[in-house]
């Protein structure tokens, strides 16, 4: 029985690149998306090409019952061995002085709480102190974490810092249960979450602040991830993996 990687956020950019290719390299998988089930079905379809099983789960990351269902499914799938903390969201550029209660309690809420809820899923699931026989948890950053994003989004930058922070602390909390977490840091990757941000020309505004002169593709990314997920990273944890091309 092959294992199962539950990947958030699964539907598009990062999340579906990322599920696509732990496909290819064996994994059945089970992502969860929060609206865009048309673009979840393709990427089922791109798995279930690669000769895995693969399923779409309705998913609000902000509450229990959902990420609950989400965790069930998985489990008629098979043992889950890999946690992809990817779903995230952005709001649009402001000073903090303008942003509201309700932007900064959503923000948190997905960014943060999300992660942590989909992360005690799945540590129940594999730690060797509940039966389980180990797995790996990738949790997607960003570079905002260490930017800080001034006059754009220092929440969404403060909601990453926080996923760094936890990366650290369950590294270290979960080691001994035989689970790794390990995150990446993605920088200016060309996804649909800038548009979504109100600034759909983002990457090519600040392409000449990039060394590399140029903006990531999520295939990029995805292959940081999985990496991490395998067994040729097997001493690897605690660990942050800048995706930024120099930034």
């Amino acid at each position: 029985m092959r294992s199962v990687a539950v990947v958030t956020g699964g539907s598009r950019g990062i999340g579906a690149a990322t599920a696509i290719l732990l496909a290819r390299q064996g994994w059945d998988v089970c992502i969860g998306f929060r609206a865009a089930a048309e673009s979840a079905g393709r990427v089922v379809a791109e798995c279930e090409a690669a000769g895995v099983a693969a399923v779409a789960v309705p998913t609000d990351a902000t509450s229990p019952d959902a990420v609950a269902a989400l965790f069930t499914a998985a489990d008629t799938m098979g043992p889950v061995a890999a946690l992809v903390n990817n779903a995230g969201i952005v709001a649009g550029p402001a000073r903090v002085e303008e942003m509201t209660h309700d932007r900064l309690v959503a923000m948190f809420a997905v960014n943060v709480v999300g992660a942590f809820l989909c992360a005690g899923h799945a540590i129940r699931r594999m730690s060797t102190r509940h039966g389980g026989t180990g797995g790996v948890i990738v949790n997607v950053s960003s570079a905002a974490a260490r930017l800080g994003s001034p006059g754009e989004y220092i929440d969404y930058a403060a909601s990453k810092g926080a996923i760094d922070t936890m990366t650290i602390g369950l590294a270290k909390e979960v080691a001994a249960d035989g689970i790794r977490v390990n995150a990446v840091r993605p920088g200016l990757i060309r996804t649909d979450i800038h548009a979504s941000g109100g600034q759909p020309g983002r990457i090519e505004r600040l392409a000449t602040g990039i060394p590399m002169g140029r903006g990531g593709e999520p295939d990029e990314v995805a292959h940081a991830i999985t990496w991490l997920c395998s067994p040729e990273a097997s001493y690897v944890t605690g660990a942050i993996l800048d995706v930024t091309g120099g930034r």
